[in-house]
This record gives C-alpha cells, structure tokens and sequence, in this order.
C-alpha cells in the first residue's frame, strides 16, 4: 500500500483502523429530544443518549489515552457530560459538543500521567489470508504511529478523519478558531506520514 504526500493517502489508512466504524454524527442522529428530556432529568432519556454516543466516545478515547485508560476515562467524560448538560444551550450539535468534553478529559489525563504506547484498539484472530494480513500490519503501524503523535494533533486527526467532523464542528470541538483547525490537522497530517515511514510503511 502506497503512502503518498497527500490527503487522500492519510484517509486510506485511517479506514484501515476503522473499516466498519460508524461515525458519531450517523450514531447520534435526531438526539434533540433525546438531549431536552435528558436536561429535564428523564432517566430512560439520560440512558438513551449514553447509549446513542458511547461507542463513538469510547472510539476516540481509547486512541487519545490508550486502551487501558479508556475504560476510566470515557466514564468520566460522560459523567462529566450529565453533570454539564443544563449548560448545553444547543448552538452547536449535541455531538460536537460531547466531543469536546471527551478531548478535554483526555487531554487532562495525558497531562497527568506519562502514557505508554497506546495498544492496539482491538485485537482480531488469526487470519493467513494475505489482505488480511496486509490490513492488520497496517492498522497495527497506524495505532502505533497515533500514539507517538502529539495529543493535540492527534485530537484534530482522529475528529476529522475518523469522527467525520467538519472544519466548523472541529472549531467548536477543539475551542480554537477554524484557521488554526487547518494549520493544525496539516501538521498531524505531515507528522503522521512522518511516523508511519519510521515504523516502516511501505511507501
């Protein structure tokens, strides 16, 4: 698999981590209601919405912080999203909101401790075939390659090639302005080719 300078190149081996992922934006569809009911303390509401989004958080965490970490700190994010949901005034998606919760508990968290490598989000049987094995070598070399990438690039990386979000939502998201979005998922891009070829990508 080829690795050229491009764009396009970087979304090719982002679905290598996540060929049959779902985005959260198509996970969490029509949650208006859902997030107005769950504001006026309905519990099967506030247990929907956990529900709708917990796979798409987790999905992010574990890439920010590593597998072991994820488990802890996705809880928190979403306490800390029940506890702040009155503030949610609805000017942004709902989504892009609890993104931004997420990545501030992970960012929190790698601030606090020194991270090992980030294992491997999944771990897939044995299979001989050899597009099998090309896919796992390389979803293996990209897993790597995110957790050596520094938390704030990886943070815009994983939002806008795995999470689907737009240059406006990552603003949101990420609290900086849409210009700095730009330059900021340019250089997780340029990084992360930069490590992938060290680990030995084939180019």
């Amino acid at each position: 698999m080829a690795l050229g300078p491009g764009r396009n190149s970087l979304a090719t081996a982002s679905n290598v981590v996540d060929r049959d992922a779902v985005a959260c934006p198509s996970e969490c569809d029509s949650l208006e209601p859902i997030v107005l009911a769950s504001q006026q303390g309905d519990a099967k509401a506030q247990r929907e919405l956990y529900e709708r989004c917990e796979q798409s958080v987790y999905r992010l965490v574990v890439r920010m912080v590593g597998v072991q970490a994820a488990p802890d700190v996705a809880q928190d994010a979403f306490l800390q999203t029940f506890r702040s949901l009155r503030q949610f005034s609805g000017r942004s998606r709902f989504e892009t909101w609890l993104y931004r919760l997420a990545v501030n508990e992970c960012l929190q968290f790698l601030r606090r401790a020194r991270r090992e490598p980030c294992e491997r989000l999944t771990r897939e049987p044995e299979d001989r075939s050899p597009d099998k094995a090309d896919h796992l070598q390389h979803r293996e070399l990209l897993e790597r390659a995110l957790a050596q990438l520094d938390p704030d690039l990886r943070s815009v990386f994983l939002l806008r090639e795995i999470e689907g979000l737009s240059y406006r939502e990552l603003a949101e998201a990420l609290e900086i302005p849409e210009g700095t979005v730009a330059s900021r998922l340019n250089r997780a891009r340029t990084e992360l080719q930069r490590l992938l070829r060290e680990l030995g990508w084939e180019l």
